[in-house]
């Protein structure tokens, strides 16, 4: 198995707590950040423009994307251009659609022209991934999103569908493929695999890095000495 400083996936770290955060800044295998408002909302966060200061001034060299929460397209495009004007290492993060199921490819393609790093969230088929990639502008860096572990949820295989996504986004040469939302750290060497340019990772499954490469004989053994010492603890009897 690739070791995790071999990988030519990057892992991009979701979550908005602060501390949480600046943990995984001192990691050098963490080569970028992505937040949502939901994470936000999790994390207690009242005040979007403080936070976002806040990260920003501890965190000013890797890229880091903060969404727009508006479902009004001339909205989104107003705080998106705020939001990119906090830093120079900021993508704004924009859903595919709004909640009508309006497409957002227009304001994709002109915040795009206009020079402004996206960062494309919430897909889930191909034909997203294709209209994104006609949208984005040749010559402006983006992020791509797609929610492979949703789409996993479904009972959907997301490895086949992920490795056409970036055949598709061959076409943008400066926009990159996040596997977004993965479920277990083996989806971390399947990105990698397919050549996915990044996944993003929460805390819960960055912490099992230490486990790669480990010998399965051992990690046997050590289940079963968990199974007996929780049982003798528990004093079980029978």
């Amino acid at each position: 198995m690739t070791a995790v400083d071999q990988l030519r996936v990057k892992i991009f770290a979701d979550g908005a707590d602060l501390p949480g955060m600046l943990e995984m800044y001192r990691q050098p295998y963490i080569k970028g950040f992505t937040t949502n408002p939901t994470l936000m909302r999790k994390a207690g966060i009242a005040d979007y423009r403080a936070f976002a200061t806040q990260v920003l001034q501890a965190i000013p060299d890797r890229p880091i994307s903060f969404e727009v929460f508006s479902d009004e397209f001339t909205e989104m495009a107003r705080q998106a251009r705020e939001i990119a004007s906090w830093g120079s290492n900021v993508y704004v993060k924009v859903p595919v659609t709004n909640t009508k199921r309006e497409p957002a490819f227009d304001i994709i393609r002109r915040l795009s022209a206009d020079g402004i790093k996206v960062n494309v969230t919430a897909l889930m088929t191909l034909a997203q991934v294709g209209a994104v990639a006609r949208a984005l502008d040749p010559a402006t860096p983006a992020c791509v999103s797609v929610f492979a572990g949703r789409i996993a949820d479904t009972g959907v295989d997301p490895v086949p569908l992920m490795t056409e996504a970036v055949k598709r986004l061959g076409i943008a040469p400066k926009a990159e493929l996040i596997w977004a939302s993965p479920r277990e750290l083996l989806n971390v060497f399947q990105a990698d695999a397919i050549g996915c340019h990044i996944i993003t990772v929460t805390s819960d499954i960055l912490k099992k890095l230490t486990l790669v490469g480990r010998d399965l004989s051992e990690y046997s053994l050590e289940t079963v000495k968990m199974f007996f010492s929780d049982a003798a603890q528990a004093g079980f009897a029978i």
